[in-house]
């Protein structure tokens, strides 16, 4: 497989990682750059010019449905076979395409994310029952079914299709060996053993795979320290597999690296252990890297990472945000007195990062998740889902102006970009995605079991959706409906072909609210056997296609 910088920025599904402020694709209706841009011809673009953009309805019917203009298919659902000894893991996530040459876009490498388990039906572990034992047997499955799946995916006669066998499919599990990207053994080792609870993710400059580890408490508890300091052992909330397997939580909650060619990973300690929702990478001018994550949990934080050397997230620094005085304030125990007096050193900082980032004077946010960056502006946005028990049920969408437009600026100014609640027709943002044109597209995370339920404050806007908010046109700034997921389910990670004419998309833990397996609340994708699967979509069609290229169109 070739990669190479330009290729990677030519084909770049989200806001642009380069040095470049405006992407090549955004830089008007004609452009001198050497990035390869499909043109549409003129027919082409009046026949989408014509094309009205309507908004879907809300609705709670057990289906994924579309907005006119567009179609979908499923690419992948759990269980499928991606080779001879490997099958498509549960609850994907976060999508990301890269393809393997800029004269063939439309074939390459799919990563996916396997978030967590519903062990209803992975293992058939009924967990509403506290009396029922569970089996090493059905912990295997569980973390056989976590992690991540690399598949070559390749579009022939307009369908996606996986290419089977291929050398590059494998699977990343909860039971992968992945080395530490640090200097200290943390709890006495280099490695830690798999990886659980990826959530969104992203890619690097250097064409690697990004996924993060989000709610890993849920599966080998947590280290708590008393008011003396001393730490102690909390057992998970759900899983409860370190009763079979003793790993140390510190394994978990980090940025996880995975290289697409031979599926080797690494986990990046210096950006800090938290529920990371994403990592979203930029490269400044001199190649040092900028990273964004954000913790999502009620009342946790946003974090930056500066690295100092080129294309290192190893050496630099962390940062958390103070967003009422618009300041990134350091994470850094050798030159903070406050952290000295607290932890041991930095790797145990980093361990401990939410604890320190408290302590230094973060601000608490409504449970920070996606982050892009508009490649029109350069703007930071950040999708921040809800905080139910400070009474925020919408969430919104935070903006952060770093100072001069500088990516390493420690001072910024933030705001309100968009706000959740009936007025806007959304609520709960959770992933977000900048196509071709610029145009902001969106999902949300409504809780399955607060959905479409009376007297429930998200009882208007039915099922889980996918919006889009229009750059150009008489519905610019709008925000419009355009699928709804099926009952109980959650559509997550969106991300743009090479080309805008397909969107991925995973559909993940439909029927999530089932107790009994014959009687499921939800059998989408209607297979045959009534079992409801996690699947990644491809979606097109005319809509897709014309919001890619309304920046021509528009011209």
């Amino acid at each position: 497989m070739e990669y190479s910088r330009r290729k990677f920025i030519s084909f770049l599904g989200k806001a642009s990682l380069g040095a470049l402020l405006v992407p090549p694709f955004l830089m008007g209706c004609t452009t001198n750059s050497s990035v390869k841009i499909n043109t549409l011809s003129k027919a082409r673009l009046q026949q989408l010019k014509d094309f009205v953009l309507k908004n879907l309805s809300p609705s709670k019917r057990d289906d994924l449905l579309l907005t006119d203009g567009l179609e979908y298919q499923i690419v992948l659902k759990w269980n499928d076979k991606i080779s001879e000894k490997d099958t498509f893991g549960f609850n994907n996530d976060f999508v990301c395409f890269i393809p393997f040459d800029e004269d063939q876009p439309n074939d390459g490498l799919l990563w996916v994310n396997h978030e967590y388990i519903n062990s209803l039906f992975v293992s058939n572990y009924n967990f509403r029952n506290p009396n029922e034992e569970r089996t090493v047997e059905q912990i295997n499955k569980e973390m056989y079914n976590v992690g991540g799946s690399i598949v070559r995916i390749k579009q022939e006669n307009g369908v996606w299709k996986v290419v089977e066998n291929d050398p590059h499919n494998r699977r990343i599990t909860a039971k992968t060996p992945i080395e530490l990207n640090w200097d200290t053994p943390i709890n006495g080792t280099t490695t830690a053993i798999g990886t659980l609870a990826n959530c969104s993710g992203g890619i690097t400059p250097w064409n690697t795979f990004l996924t993060c580890e989000e709610n890993y408490d849920s599966f080998y508890g947590e280290t708590v320290y008393d008011d003396s300091n001393l730490p102690k052992r909390v057992s998970s909330k759900y899983y409860g597999w370190e009763k079979f397997y003793d790993h140390p939580p510190e394994h978990y909650g980090w940025v996880v690296e995975v290289n697409p060619k031979n599926g080797t990973a690494q986990k990046h300690i210096a950006l800090g252990r938290f529920a990371h929702e994403c990592c979203t990478l930029y490269e400044l001018e001199d190649n040092r890297i900028v990273a964004y994550s954000g913790d999502d949990k009620n009342d946790e934080h946003l974090y930056k990472f500066i690295s100092s050397k080129p294309r290192s997230l190893k050496e630099g620094t962390l940062y958390v945000a103070d967003t009422v005085n618009g300041t990134w304030l350091a994470l850094d125990w050798k030159n903070n007195p406050i952290l000295k007096e607290k932890f041991k050193d930095q790797t145990d900082v980093l361990i401990r990062v939410r604890e320190a980032s408290k302590l230094i004077g973060a601000t608490p946010l409504n449970r920070p998740e996606d982050i892009e960056i508009d490649p029109l502006t350069g703007n930071i946005l950040v999708a921040l889902t809800n905080n139910t028990p400070k009474g925020d049920f919408h969430g919104s969408i935070l903006k952060l102006e770093e100072t001069n437009g500088a990516f390493d600026a420690l001072t910024f100014q933030a705001s309100t970009y968009k706000a959740g609640g009936e007025d806007n027709g959304f609520s709960c943002p959770d992933n977000l995605a900048f196509d071709l044109s610029g145009n902001l597209w969106m999902t949300s995370d409504m809780s399955g079991s607060a959905m479409n339920k009376e007297a429930s404050p998200y009882l208007p806007f039915k099922n889980n959706s996918l919006f889009v908010i229009p750059r150009y046109g008489e519905n610019a700034g709008k925000v419009i409906r355009v699928a709804s997921a099926p009952t109980d389910a959650e559509l997550t990670g969106p991300w743009f072909s090479p080309d805008g004419k397909t969107l991925f998309l995973s559909v993940q833990h439909p029927g999530e609210q089932t107790k009994d397996l014959k009687n499921p609340t939800s059998r989408w994708p209607f297979d045959g056997d009534n079992t409801p699967k996690p699947s990644v979509v491809a979606i097109t069609g005319d809509l897709i296609e014309k919001m890619n290229y309304l920046n021509q169109i528009e011209c």
